[in-house]
């Protein structure tokens, strides 16, 4: 069995493909291989979009020389067999767990039969890799969730879930970076915002990225969501030529 398969996206892409699992070393050879691709710079690629197991490269027919490409995956591939699965220093999220802020953590108190702080030590535990970006933008897959506190998402997702929220889908746990519907068993609230639309790099958390969650209490969260508030507030009004408050 092959080690990894290239197939076309139509007649303008490439899809790189692992075995399809979720696995570290098999993203690290994602995340390895894309920012290969990047740094070749080859003419008319458009896009290059890792995901758990595959890559996808999106380039201009017109303008790149599609055979050629494809030997540069081919050969890519082969050589990201030693790619370090990670040795960035983990960024710290802090969670206020429970509460209004976490609406699905006594449910999944009585349903896995853990306590409230276990099941905050379990999630805050491990480093967690971001496996991918998608859904929304800035929405970070990060894996792997402790099996005994590994639930389902709701069978109906929720219509508005707030942003910052930390939920648990299966392996899986992430932040909502906005406002959006979801399905995804909320326990937390974060002030961290991983993606903010007017920095110059509004993703603040990238593929290959490791995260680990630190609890809160309800003063500090409050505190920190204030801050980072006024923070944007300043920054949004010096970026449209407002006022952006004292000081």
């Amino acid at each position: 069995m092959r080690e990894f398969s290239i197939t076309t996206l139509g007649d303008a892409g490439w899809l790189l493909e692992f075995a399809d699992r979720l696995d570290a070393a098999i993203n690290a050879r994602v995340v390895w291989v894309a920012d290969d691709v990047r740094r070749a710079e080859y003419p008319g690629v458009r896009d290059v979009v890792p995901a758990f197991h595959s890559l996808a490269v999106y380039f201009d027919p017109l303008r790149t020389d599609a055979d050629r490409l494809r030997a540069a995956l081919e050969a890519s591939a082969a050589a990201s067999r030693d790619a370090p699965i990670s040795s960035a220093t983990p960024r710290e999220v802090p969670v206020r767990y429970g509460g209004e802020h976490g609406p699905d953590l006594d449910w999944m108190i009585s349903s896995t039969g853990v306590s409230r702080d276990e099941i905050i030590a379990m999630h805050a535990a491990p480093i967690y890799r971001v496996y991918m970006i998608g859904f929304t933008p800035g929405f970070a897959y990060l894996g792997t969730v402790d099996s005994r506190i590994a639930v389902p998402r709701h069978a109906t997702p929720r219509v508005r879930v707030p942003a910052g929220s930390v939920g648990i889908a299966g392996q899986q746990t992430g932040i909502y970076p906005s406002e959006t519907p979801g399905g995804w068993r909320v326990i937390g609230r974060t002030p961290f915002r991983p993606f903010q639309p007017l920095r110059p790099d509004p993703f603040l958390l990238k593929p290959g990225d490791t995260v680990r969650f630190a609890p809160m209490d309800e003063e500090s969260y409050r505190r920190q969501t204030n801050t980072s508030a006024e923070a944007r507030e300043r920054r949004d009004g010096s970026r449209d030529g407002s006022p952006g408050g004292p000081g």
